[in-house]
């Protein structure tokens, strides 16, 4: 295991208490793997050296699978469950951290429950986005609850705002060395409507076109019946993908990564404020987002969907002379796993369960061919979080009646589902009556096109991993899975 705590060390307190790492969990908002230079997936005209410059000092995940969507994503970054098991009554970690002497403090973008600051942080600047009225100021005009108190007016592009407190949050702690601190930043930013800096507005106008997603617009006889025809695009004149006013694709897309760039400017005034401040060395710097988000791909501009284009998100670990630098890793992780490891790394013992597993070992050694990990899986269940015991009475009401639309957790018509990465595969399961699987070979077919379950000479392999998923969610608390719905397993 790889572990930057040597529990058995000899030396003063101060001395054990000086390697305890600080961690930064830098977490964005809706931002997919396409919008960073470092990933190949990026439009070549893309610009973000400094998160690029963040991934050359460590190690880049290929497959991170944070969460579905905002809320399910951000309540597995503060109690380290998956969406079945956590509840709104489940505790936070960071509170367990500050009981075993970490200094903690967050910023930005809640999302999940009510901010709980003087059981959790030492220190708080939480934007009230759950609040009436809230939701829509993204990146002008936002307030934070500051320490659980009193509402700071921020009259400046949130982004740059976030930015400049966390770094007097770190200055302040480079004057206060008696412990390691956490430190969770959740930019606001690239969530809708996508609003750039006004500095940032003219970048990017004059690169090429985007090519355009070849199932934007279907028909995907293979996929289940809600992805048929799904498409979130009309036509233009050209037969190009525009919204519902006319505005097209490319542009939307470019907008998107303009919001993208003051991200990048604020990760590179952060890392500065590290060096000069003496803190580098032994902070653990993580760069995630929620979730990923689609752009044309498979008729989407959503996350939700089960699929690489709405799911996959950035993941970024480095720390100096710890971590590898410029690695690759292409072992698929997920949020509940992240939890998981920031505890390795600090030797912080919980004192609720935490799922997910640990990828101490993959930092230490990300080229490695096997892993010996079980296999990871991700759920989403719409707006049912925890209390399998609820979740099992929604699940037994359905079948009593007949009626699953309590599953339906998308107005595209996108079902609940879980989800196994295993090998070259991916393996999804719907929560609905009748309803067919998903299982897609990602080395042949990584763009997601063509689904192997309804292809009879892979029905074998769909079983095992259908039986298999059950399993590792039975393992990890999901007792409901004994009553789902029976798939619907046929040949197209």
């Amino acid at each position: 295991m790889f572990v930057f705590v040597v529990c058995s060390c000899t030396g003063s307190k101060e001395q054990q208490e000086e390697k305890r790492p600080n961690i930064l969990y830098i977490y964005t908002d809706d931002q997919t793997i396409r919008t960073l230079g470092s990933y190949a997936q990026s439009h070549p005209w893309v610009q973000t050296p400094n998160i690029d410059k963040l991934a050359s000092q460590g190690v880049r995940f290929q497959n991170s699978y944070t969460g579905p969507k905002c809320v399910p994503s951000r309540g597995t970054a503060l109690t380290g469950m998956f969406q079945h098991n956590y509840t709104k009554e489940t505790a936070y970690w960071p509170a367990e951290f500050r009981k075993q002497g970490y200094h903690t403090g967050m910023i930005g973008k809640w999302h999940w429950n009510v901010p709980r600051h003087d059981a959790t942080w030492d220190w708080s600047a939480v934007w009230e986005h759950h609040l009436p009225g809230n939701g829509k100021n993204y990146y002008w005009g936002q307030s934070l609850r500051m320490n659980g108190d009193t509402l700071l007016e921020l009259n400046q592009y949130s982004t740059d705002a976030y930015t400049d407190l966390t770094i007097d949050f770190i200055e302040d702690r480079a004057n206060e060395k008696d412990k390691p601190w956490y430190f969770w930043l959740c930019y606001a930013g690239v969530h809708g409507p996508y609003t750039p800096a006004d500095r940032h507005k003219q970048d990017y106008l004059d690169a090429p076109e985007i090519p355009i997603p070849v199932d934007v617009f279907g028909p995907r006889p293979k996929k289940p019946e809600y992805m048929y025809d799904l498409t979130m695009f009309e036509k233009d004149s050209q037969g190009k993908p525009t919204d519902d006013k006319g505005r097209s694709l490319d542009s939307w897309v470019k907008q998107y990564n303009q919001a993208v760039r003051s991200i990048d400017e604020g990760v590179g005034r952060i890392m500065k404020a590290l060096e000069e401040s003496g803190q580098r060395e032994n902070t653990v710097v993580i760069f995630t987002s929620d979730n990923g988000y689609a752009w044309g791909q498979h008729g989407f501009k959503l996350k939700v969907a089960p699929y690489d284009a709405n799911q996959l998100t950035p993941l970024i670990v480095s720390q100096p002379n710890l971590i590898p630098q410029n690695e690759v890793c292409n072992f698929p992780v997920n949020g509940a796993d992240i939890i998981k490891t920031i505890h390795s790394l600090t030797g912080v013992t919980p004192s609720n369960r935490l799922d997910g597993r640990d990828f101490s070992d993959l930092l230490a050694n990300p080229k490695q061919k096997k892993w010996d990990s079980e296999p990871m899986i991700q759920i989403y269940t719409g707006t049912m979080y925890g209390g399998v015991a609820e979740i099992t009475d929604e699940l037994k009401l359905a079948r009593e009646t007949d009626n699953w639309e309590k599953f339906v957790v998308h107005k595209t018509g996108i079902r609940a589902w879980m989800m196994m990465r295993k090998d070259n595969y991916k393996y999804v399961r719907y929560i609905y009556k009748d309803y067919i699987e998903e299982l897609y070979d990602l080395e042949k077919d990584p763009e997601e096109l063509y689904n192997l379950a309804v292809d009879g000479q892979y029905h074998q392999l769909l079983e095992k991993y259908r039986l298999e998923t059950e399993e590792l969610f039975k393992a990890n608390g999901a007792t409901f899975v004994d009553i789902l719905p029976e798939p619907k397993v046929e040949s197209i």
